[in-house]
């Protein structure tokens, strides 16, 4: 990783103020997400942040959410736009990737709309039968 930042999944670091704006102002999948739901979801899920070793500054955010044996959901990517092209997405999943390394899962998914080359680096592909996946949209727009 980039010596001007350091990747860390203490949850007590995790800038909420500025993680909610991310997710809620400027992301395609949770546009409008309140701050309660934010914090809700934070707080049911494994953290995960890149923050700049000068500043403090937060500077990246996912999440995972899992049973920590057999399968986890890797989602609310995000990295400022203002850093963004400095390698910080790809630590911050390797990271990620580290992290979960021990639980030994089966599979870790994630859904994108645009990152394919950032996760197919780092080994994630395709469905091998996207047919045998299902969802069901409960709430849309949330």
């Amino acid at each position: 990783m980039n010596p001007n930042y350091r990747f860390s999944s203490d949850v007590a670091e995790i800038e909420r103020d500025q993680v909610h704006r991310w997710i809620s102002e400027q992301s395609y999948w949770a546009p409008g997400r309140s701050r309660s739901r934010q914090d809700a979801a934070i707080d049911g899920s494994h953290n995960f942040g890149v923050y700049d070793t000068d500043t403090s500054r937060q500077v990246a955010y996912a999440r995972v959410i899992t049973d920590g044996v057999t399968f986890a959901w890797l989602c609310d990517v995000f990295v400022d736009p203002a850093v963004r092209g400095q390698g910080i997405g790809k630590a911050l999943i390797a990271g990620i990737l580290e992290e979960c390394e021990p639980l030994g899962l089966r599979r870790i998914a994630l859904s994108t709309n645009d990152a394919h080359g950032l996760y197919s680096n780092l080994g994630f592909t395709a469905l091998d039968s996207p047919d045998t996946w299902m969802e069901r949209i409960v709430n849309p727009g949330i």
